[in-house]
């Protein structure tokens, strides 16, 4: 035979081999994770429609009730019985956006508007969006930031964030932003309002997510509520992992019951969570719950809990700890269920409006938008205003859930090629995510 022929030969039955193992791998089904591309899309949407119609939701009863008299007012929580009834004044004595506790939305020809629960993941996802490598900086942070946040008039920032940008404004860069010798808010709720998003950026896999959000979380907080901060991203991530569980009940335990054991276990967050999930399984009605947890960590101080101590300003009321506690005693006794858990987390005090887009934005990914439109009975609106509380956007920052959903898919296009070593199976549209 002649010599070129056999050599050709060997070197195609080479590449056959080859092809035949790398085809059998990506048929194998036991080697990757899949997940809709196509899906995903309307996850993303439900995602953001959640986030909107918890922090809308929130927002009336947000500061209401935190546990202890304040300027004079009493102190004490609402109850399941106060839903629908009169909304009383907050902190600040006001209560501006609705005369009742109920849920709140745009309906479908008006247009929702951003607030802080929503407008930093919006810059964090136009930044990877429009960003040539998914590996950004401190610099790339502090530029995108002061490009989006208003300086001078009302820029919706609260303790850890405000902090943040006045020291972004001063030429500090993320991560020294969070440094507690300079920014005394590092243990603020902030960081989990403006990080969850990047779980969704990373379907399956947690390690990625937690890498991803890294510098974004430590760009306002440390410690504690950096450990909260990743407890709520690696929920998120976790979401779109096919699992057999039967009830979306069931995988939202688990996808807890998964994060938990991220945080330190000697650390106040990890028991926390513990203290609530114990009077959950004990059928101890929510109020009740809620309730014992501000006495053990408001009062008490137990495991090393001492914002109520340390802020005098409304006894640590923005403080990440207090609010996670909250958070989880909507999240458990809500079952997955999406009404139920909003309006647990409007009622259950503090700083409500943030559990209720955390787990309106969460629960609203699983189900979807139009499941979500489904269970409430309306269409609504698509349209989202990034301008409200923010600026610098094209089309005087009018946007939609469908193209924010379509940009969200993008960048998870480049996280499973780059990041994961994965691959787009291009014929059945979905992401094939290898299993460690």
């Amino acid at each position: 035979m002649n010599f070129f022929l056999k050599n050709e030969r060997i070197k195609f039955s080479i590449w056959f081999i080859v092809l035949v193992f790398i085809t059998s791998r990506c048929n194998n089904k036991d080697n990757f994770y899949e997940v809709d591309r196509r899906a995903y899309i309307n996850n993303l949407e439900g995602f953001w429609l959640g986030q909107c119609i918890g922090n809308w939701t929130g927002l009336i009863t947000e500061m209401d009730k935190i546990g202890a008299p304040v300027n004079g007012r009493a102190g004490g929580f609402y109850t399941r019985e106060d839903w629908g009834q009169m909304d009383q004044p907050n902190l600040w004595g006001s209560n501006n956006y609705s005369k009742y506790i109920t849920y709140l939305f745009a309906e479908k020809d008006s247009i929702w508007g951003s607030d802080d629960d929503t407008d930093i993941e919006y810059i964090y996802q136009e930044m990877l969006y429009n960003a040539k490598s998914l590996d950004f900086t401190g610099e790339d942070i502090k530029k995108a930031w002061i490009d989006h946040i208003h300086q001078e008039e009302e820029n919706f920032l609260w303790v850890s964030n405000q902090k943040a940008f006045d020291l972004m404004n001063k030429g500090v860069v993320p991560p020294e932003t969070s440094n507690p010798e300079i920014n005394p808010y590092y243990e603020m709720i902030d960081a989990q309002l403006t990080t969850e998003i990047f779980g969704l950026f990373s379907p399956t896999k947690p390690k990625i997510a937690l890498d991803l959000s890294n510098l974004p979380i430590r760009t306002t907080a440390r410690e504690n509520a950096a450990d909260i901060s990743e407890f709520y991203v690696i929920m998120h991530s976790l979401a779109s992992k096919n699992t057999n569980h039967k009830t979306i009940k069931d995988k939202i335990l688990w996808m807890a019951k998964t994060a938990r054991l991220h945080l330190p276990n000697k650390k106040y967050p990890a028991k926390m969570f513990d203290f609530v999930y114990e009077k959950y399984l004990n059928k101890i009605p929510w109020e009740d719950a809620r309730d014992q947890l501000n006495f053990r960590y408001q009062i008490q101080n137990k495991d090393n809990y001492f914002w109520s101590k340390k802020d005098k300003t409304c006894n640590g009321c923005f403080a990440a700890g207090i609010n996670f506690g909250a958070s989880i005693i909507s999240l458990l006794y809500g079952e997955g269920d999406l009404k139920e858990t909003i309006k647990i987390a409007s009622l259950a005090g503090w700083d409500s409006d943030n559990p209720t887009s955390t787990w309106g934005g969460l629960v609203g990914f699983m189900l979807g938008k139009e499941k979500i439109e489904e269970i409430f009975e309306t269409k609504f609106s698509s349209q989202f205003n990034i301008h409200r509380t923010r600026k610098g956007f094209p089309n005087q920052g009018i946007d939609n859930f469908r193209n924010m959903a379509l940009k969200g898919q993008n960048i998870v296009d480049r996280v499973v090629l780059k990041k994961m070593s994965g691959t787009i199976d291009t014929i059945s549209n979905k992401w094939l995510i290898p299993i460690d």
